[in-house]
């Protein structure tokens, strides 16, 4: 394939993704370095780094081209040096070996998730005691609506202002900067917050917590996404969910650690939250930006020299460098410029951005739509209504956020391993189920001892089943599936999509509860699971162990296409391979890539028989 390109692409790429809207690829998807003579990509490299002024750092941007364009055949390229070959054998064979500010990056924007889970708990306790402070009768209609209210504040603040004021503030501040404001907003707010004296102060501190939370949500898994490498991103982006979980868990155990000190114990419960806001205001200052953001500034020295603090070695960051800017530059020739209110209207107008639109959305509006958020607000109110009392309401809620942190852990694993979609797939039912039996256990006598115990037994398993699915994907895809031009924008949408909804969700359920009863509310949200999973198994695509760049062309397929392969080709493949137990079910992959000619576990024992022959003298080109 030859041709021309200024950012390294052929003609016949060009053509073909110049018009991917109206002839999208089919057969094999290909990065956009492939193909290219050598000679061409070579001047192409040279020419590169005369314009962004990185003649210094040449050669290793020449081999690391050679790498992009060609990732599986590293071993025989006699340009890299052994020590090189390692390495990149190792991400595979070793793919956690990764450099501490890697993981520093990942640990800070888990404290960021901490942040929210426990920003989030905070009024669940408090639920029991603050509206009798302020003189709220929880049994007439108006004062239920002010509880929901005063609960649902940050959630209408995030939706409405705080996601969408991170688009600007990323562009002028960057990725940090964007997270130390969100920071100091969760600071402040929560600290005001237990110091109001009526209702309306309360919701005013929680409109500015709202500010920080949208923010800091639609920026932090953007950020840990952009600075991880592509076979452990999403391990490492799952985080936002296990550490959300584990603020889930220590705010109820605030919550449970207070309950008995005299009329002051919500006060305390609302101002815990500010503890982790500290180590996340100090610690982002620590971290390295994000390389894709200094891309998009044209600040390629700075991004360079990011890269290099994430990446094990100079030519994996030469490697990222010069492959993030050719995505780039076919990105630009898809979506073109655009400005703060042409990038949102992008997200409707554009197909390949359309389409990502529609899949984080729905992943978001599945987050509120199978219920998890019911228990999150209101587990306190649900178990006072199933006859505990308020220690034993308490210790329940408390064990449910136990529950919610421990079981997000394997989806550390699972996440790139079975993937997005399947884990979505997989989950759905179990939620509604358990969801269902938790509602009918209401029936029981609440003199029956099984009673409290069966309705706890059940929100556990639904917390389980939750906690490595539905938990962690939302974030993590939504923070993959846009590219870097409209991916604030995007990431802002589908967080604003989350948060409107679960201000919503807090809204009613006062009400529902009332109206439905708790078996009735239950089994509301247990349908909804089922109309999600349907929702997903249409609408989502699969986005594991693909770069970002690599993500424009999966999102390139029209979604009426992928809906005529899970009608046609999925649906017939489950009902052989599960329901009929047909181990030899095959079904042809909607997406092709040139890296998956070669199956992931082939590739791994291959290089590591590469390291075994470099020990023993011979060439690692002879493979």
């Amino acid at each position: 394939m030859s041709g021309h390109f200024n950012g390294g692409l052929s003609k016949q790429q060009d053509h073909e993704l110049g018009h991917a809207e109206k002839h999208p690829p089919s057969s094999k998807l290909k990065n956009p370095l492939a193909g290219i003579p050598y000679d061409k990509l070579m001047s192409d490299v040279e020419q590169f780094a005369k314009d962004k002024e990185m003649t210094h750092i040449l050669p290793l941007l020449r081999k690391g081209a050679l790498v992009a364009q060609n990732p599986s055949a590293f071993e025989s390229m006699p340009e890299l040096e052994p020590d090189e070959r390692k390495v990149l054998r190792e991400e595979i064979t070793h793919k956690w070996r990764q450099p501490f500010s890697l993981y520093a990056t990942i640990a800070t924007c888990s404290i960021g998730a901490a942040v929210q889970g426990w920003d989030q708990t905070g009024s669940n306790g408090a639920n029991l005691s603050f509206p009798e402070e302020f003189g709220i009768n929880t049994t007439s209609t108006r004062d239920t609506f002010l509880v929901g209210l005063v609960n649902a504040a940050p959630y209408i603040a995030a939706a409405f202002l705080g996601c969408w004021i991170s688009d600007p503030l990323n562009f002028h501040f960057g990725r940090r900067g964007t997270i130390f404001f969100s920071a100091i907003f969760c600071l402040v707010s929560v600290i005001g917050a237990a110091f109001t004296r009526n209702w309306y102060e309360l919701f005013v501190t929680r409109v500015i917590l709202g500010i920080g939370m949208g923010s800091k949500a639609s920026t932090t898994s953007v950020y840990a996404a952009e600075n991880s490498p592509a076979l452990i991103r999403g391990s490492l982006c799952v985080t936002w969910q296990m550490w959300t979980a584990f603020g889930i868990f220590l705010g109820f155990c605030a919550n449970l650690s207070v309950y008995q000190v005299p009329d002051i114990a919500w006060r305390l419960q609302l101002g815990s939250a500010f503890i982790p806001a500290v180590p996340l205001a100090l610690g982002i200052y620590f971290c390295p930006e994000s390389p894709r953001w200094y891309i998009k500034k044209n600040r390629f020295a700075d991004a360079y020299r990011s890269l290099c603090r994430l990446r094990r070695i100079p030519l994996q960051a030469a490697r990222d460098l010069y492959q993030v800017h050719a995505q780039l530059e076919v990105e630009k020739l898809i979506i073109g410029k655009s400005n703060y209110v042409t990038r949102f209207i992008d997200l409707f107008r554009v197909p390949r951005l359309r389409r990502a639109t529609l899949a984080s959305g729905t992943v978001m509006l599945a987050q509120q739509m199978c219920g998890i958020n019911i228990i999150a607000f209101y587990s306190s109110t649900i178990f006072v209504e199933a006859g505990a009392s308020t220690l034993s309401a308490l210790l329940a809620s408390w064990g449910f956020g136990l529950v919610n942190f421990v079981f997000a852990f394997p989806a550390l694993r699972t996440i790139d391993t079975f993937g997005r979609r399947t884990l979505l797939l997989f989950t759905f039912p179990q939620m509604a189920w358990t969801l269902l039996a938790a509602g009918f256990c209401f029936f029981i006598p609440k003199e029956n001892p099984a009673h409290l115990g069966l309705i706890a037994l059940f929100i556990f398993l639904f917390a389980a089943f939750y906690s490595p699915g539905e938990g962690p994907v939302p974030y993590t895809y939504s923070a993959e599936v846009f590219p870097l031009s409209h991916r604030e924008v995007g990431m802002a949408w589908a967080v604003a999509t989350n948060l409107f909804w679960a201000a919503v969700l807090s809204i009613t359920f006062p009400n529902m509860l009332a109206a439905f009863t708790v078996t009735g509310a239950f089994g509301f949200y247990a349908a909804l699971n089922m109309c999600a999973l349907v929702m997903i198994f249409l609408w989502v695509p699969e986005t594991k162990q693909r770069t970002l760049e690599e993500l424009d062309y999966v999102f390139s397929v029209p979604t009426s296409k992928h809906i005529h392969y899970q009608v046609t080709k999925m649906l017939p493949y489950y009902f052989r391979r599960y329901l009929c137990c047909n181990k030899r079910a095959y079904v042809e992959p909607l997406f092709k890539f040139e890296s998956d000619a070669t199956p992931a576990r082939q590739q791994k024992t291959d290089f590591e028989m590469a390291g075994k022959t470099e020990k023993t003298g011979q060439t690692a080109g002879s493979l």
